[in-house]
């Protein structure tokens, strides 16, 4: 049983892989943000470690202790008030949770960004250097507890079960990925309302508070002035620290004191 269920998983990272090449890649060749970025850039193969962990195996612990929590976080709310919500048609609930979901991870993400214990662990993301949909998957499994954890607490809390808005889940996982693409696809008037990876790139300029902290739409960032679109992409993507240039490393240096990983950081 288990053997069969380690198959399954490989098969279905395998078929995901698949698709996102197929999907991003001819998009990334056809309408470029940077032009001479190539396909196998430096530090693919890093990001291709990151994505085979999330999805081999990050992924499903990731959502085991957030599924373990949602089912305890549930019951603060009232059974009389779960079910007024489940009463709801499914665009209704999708677009309630897509609402409260961005205004959680815009705060929490702007902590992210200031609070150093939570940076060390999202800095992971931001040390790519270039931008493409395998970079979107360079991602510290403690930081994707957190905000997995602030994006789905709404359900949580609403009582909704984590199978009933999995389709808000997919499209949340997708457009991640696009914002991160090296695609550049200007929309006018539209990107006030709708994010795109122009704004996302610009949050991952080198500048730790850049600014656009917003997922689905940017109306959170222009809001709070921290909104940011200049109409050219950013010169350097990256962080100002110094950062581990292996899978292994990534995933233990926000783990341990700072004396510690620089006498260990040779042998990763």
């Amino acid at each position: 049983m288990f053997e069969s269920s380690r198959f399954e998983i490989l098969v279905a990272t395998l078929i995901s892989l698949l698709f996102l090449i197929l999907v991003f890649l001819p998009m990334e060749k056809v309408f470029p943000a940077k032009r001479n970025q190539k396909t196998f850039r430096p530090n693919w193969l890093l990001d291709l470690c990151f994505f085979l962990g999330q999805y081999l195996f990050w992924g499903a612990l990731v959502y085991g202790i957030l599924n373990y929590y949602g089912n305890n976080l549930s019951i603060l709310i009232p059974d009389s008030f779960q079910t007024l919500i489940k009463k709801q048609s499914f665009i209704l609930q999708g677009i309630e949770v897509l609402f409260l979901s961005d205004l959680l991870i815009y705060w929490g993400h702007r902590l992210q960004h200031k609070v150093d214990f939570l940076w060390r662990f999202h800095k992971v993301h931001h040390s790519a250097e270039h931008l493409d949909w395998l970079a979107a998957h360079r991602e510290h499994p403690i930081d994707s507890i957190y905000t997995i954890g602030l994006i789905n607490l709404p359900a949580f809390l609403l009582g909704f079960p984590l199978e009933s808005i999995a389709g808000v889940i997919a499209f949340r996982g997708i457009w991640a990925i696009y914002i991160h693409s090296n695609v550049r696809l200007p929309i006018g008037f539209l990107r006030i309302f709708i994010g795109s990876p122009e704004l996302h790139h610009w949050h991952h300029d080198i500048d730790r508070r850049a600014g656009n902290y917003a997922n689905i739409s940017p109306l959170m960032d222009i809001i709070f002035g921290t909104y940011i679109c200049p109409d050219t992409e950013p010169e350097k993507f990256g962080i100002k620290e110094e950062s581990p240039k292996t899978y292994l490393g990534q995933l233990i240096e926000p783990l341990l004191p700072r004396r510690i990983w620089i006498k260990i950081k040779g042998r990763l």
